[in-house]
């Protein structure tokens, strides 16, 4: 494990034995531990990969599309950061963990988790740096966001794009939230209309239960693919 410098956070690095043949999975984590998900993707793949978990400090702010409208009482609204985020990624943080570990040309693979689970299904529509995405329990209720699919394909071509939801995660109250599996497997759809190598799997659970093992699964899905 090392940690790199980037856009003024501090990155952490994981690599399995030999990495420097391999792609590069940038988590944009929140309370997800890092080491866990490398432990935990290392268990189900024999592949070599690389890790960088980048932090995200401002959650409504720096992976949100566009404004909204809180969803939880006493949360705060949702700005609309997510492309300054995918700017700092692409312009400041991948340059920077390419040089430091010494993989100019290996492809990067956006992750996330909840919120940015979301925002890793946005990035590949805002920038081609990114060569698949990993989106588990990902804030596919977000008011429009079907529709900006619809209306928006990736910029690149994706090797693949994984989705996963607990399967009681649509099981609540909240008008705006229970329509994550619909939409969820809308946008998986939409993806494998178009022609990309999508997948949508259902674990046990609601939003919170294993979030590191729901990350490792879909790491290892897109390692195991190839």
């Amino acid at each position: 494990m090392e940690t790199i410098p980037a856009a003024g956070r501090a990155v952490t690095c994981f690599e399995s034995g030999a990495a420097r043949n391999g792609p590069l999975f940038l988590l944009c984590s929140g309370q997800e531990g890092g080491s866990t998900v490398f432990e935990e993707t290392l268990s189900r793949t024999d592949r070599p990969f690389r890790l960088a978990v980048f932090p995200v400090e401002n959650w409504e702010e720096e992976l949100s599309p566009w404004e909204a409208k809180r969803v939880f009482r006493g949360g705060p609204d949702f700005g609309s950061g997510a492309d300054d985020t995918v700017r700092r990624l692409t312009e400041e943080v991948l340059p920077a963990l390419r040089e430091a570990l010494g993989a100019p040309d290996a492809p990067c693979h956006v992750v996330g988790y909840s919120l940015a689970g979301l925002f890793a299904v946005y990035a590949l529509c805002r920038t081609d740096a990114f060569a698949g995405a990993v989106s588990c329990s990902g804030s596919l209720w977000f008011p429009g966001f079907p529709e900006f699919c619809r209306e928006n394909a990736p910029i690149g071509r994706p090797e693949g794009v994984y989705f996963s939801l607990g399967d009681r995660e649509s099981r609540t109250r909240n008008p705006v939230m229970a329509a994550v599996e619909e939409n969820t497997a809308a946008v998986c759809r939409l993806f494998c209309e178009r022609g990309y190598d999508a997948v949508f799997e259902l674990n046990p659970g609601g939003h919170f239960q294993d979030p590191e093992k729901r990350l490792a699964k879909g790491i290892a899905w897109m390692l195991n693919r190839a």
